[in-house]
Order: structure tokens, then C-alpha cells, then sequence
């Protein structure tokens, strides 16, 4: 069976940017040319999450803004889902 192709938005498509080494003090430095397309700034707090055998880090301030949206709407989408039940 054929799967079904998934269209990823462009800000969810996985970029490749090189390489780090973990050093003596568990700390890895995030290379410049990520740091600099995804806005990484000294300082900025970013949560760190495993998956499977790897690990994914995305900045705080990103998870901040989306609850913050999302909290807006809530009203919408509790009527959204009252409707569907």
C-alpha cells in the first residue's frame, strides 16, 4: 500500500548544520550558521527534550509564544470541541 505524502510547512523541515562535540562538562556549542538561522542569542534558554536515541533542543521563547497564542484561543477551541463531542 501506497503511504500518503504529508505536506511539512517550511519552518518544520529538519536542517542539517554540521556537527559538535560534547565536552568533559556534558556541554555541546550549537554552530554558528544554526545559531544564526534560527536566532539563537547568548543566553537564550532552550529546553531539551530525548527522542528515541537523540535529543532535540528548541528555544523557550518559542514554547512561550505558542502557549501564549494558544491560550488566547482557548475559548474557540473548547467550543470546537463541545461541538464535536
Amino acid at each position: 500500500m501506497a503511504r500518503k505524502k504529508i505536506s511539512v510547512p517550511p519552518a518544520f523541515r529538519p536542517e542539517f548544520y554540521g556537527t559538535t562535540v560534547l565536552g568533559e562538562r556534558g556541554q555541546a556549542v550549537v554552530p554558528a550558521e544554526a545559531r544564526k538561522a534560527l536566532g539563537l542569542k547568548k543566553g537564550e534558554k532552550l529546553l531539551v527534550f530525548g527522542m528515541r536515541r537523540g535529543i532535540v533542543l528548541t528555544k523557550l521563547s518559542g514554547l512561550e509564544k505558542f502557549e501564549e497564542r494558544l491560550s488566547k484561543r482557548l475559548a474557540d477551541i473548547r467550543e470546537v470541541i463541545r461541538k464535536n463531542k
